[in-house]
Parts: C-alpha cells; sequence; structure tokens
C-alpha cells in the first residue's frame, strides 16, 4: 500500500487550497481514507474521513462547513478540498488508509497502518 499527498502550500487566510492522497495497492472500492494533520508541538487530529461503503464521509467539528472530502475511483485519489482557511489550520496533512475499514471512529490514529508521507499547509494571517 503507497499513499502519495500532494497540493500543500502556502496561502492567506481566507483563501483555499485542495490536498490530494494518490492510494495504490490495494482495492479501491472497498476502503476508508482519513486526513489528519498536524501542528508543530500539537498532536495529529483527525480532520476528515470518507469510505467506498454508503458511502461515507464525516468531518471534525473545526472543519465542518469549510472542508469537504472527496474521491475519484477512477483515479484512485481522495481530496479534501479547504476553504475559508484559517492560521490555525497551519499544519502537514497526512492520508491514512484503512483497506475495507469504514469511518467508525475514523479520527482514532492507532487504527490506521498506512500512511502517506505528508504535505504542509500553512495559511499567513
Amino acid at each position: 500500500v503507497q499513499l502519495v499527498e500532494s497540493g500543500g502550500g502556502l496561502v492567506q487566510a481566507g483563501g483555499s487550497l485542495r490536498v490530494s492522497c494518490a492510494a495504490s495497492g490495494f482495492a479501491f472500492d472497498d476502503y476508508a481514507i482519513a486526513w489528519f494533520r498536524q501542528a508543530p508541538g500539537k498532536e495529529r487530529e483527525g480532520v476528515s474521513c470518507i469510505s467506498s461503503s454508503n458511502p461515507t464521509t464525516d468531518y471534525a467539528d473545526s472543519v465542518k462547513g469549510r472542508f469537504t472530502i472527496s474521491s475519484d475511483n477512477a483515479k484512485n485519489t481522495v481530496y479534501l478540498q479547504m476553504n475559508s482557511l484559517k492560521p490555525e489550520d497551519t499544519a502537514v496533512y497526512y492520508c491514512a488508509a484503512d483497506p475495507g475499514g469504514d469511518c467508525d471512529e475514523w479520527w482514532i490514529a492507532a487504527l490506521y497502518n498506512y500512511w502517506g508521507q505528508g504535505t504542509q499547509v500553512t495559511v499567513s494571517s
């Protein structure tokens, strides 16, 4: 299993970014993929999850209404569209995969065996 994030960068507060997670090595019709983020000196926190079953999406309260998770099964890629960005959204963003899983308790990082290398998102004030 391989996960490769891309699309991070520097943006002003109020702006938008879309980060991508390209996945390989597992069936992309049965999975859960979550986005986490980690700011310096802080614990890794769950941001959003999408699963192929139903399908299901869920979000942390801090990003509801601003972030949208989606998937393109033809490209084996999950996206996180981030709008109305705030300086507190600054972090390294990671995607994590649970092949065959769903979004139950998706915010628990220990449930995921596969992680990408991360992409930096910096929001300036």
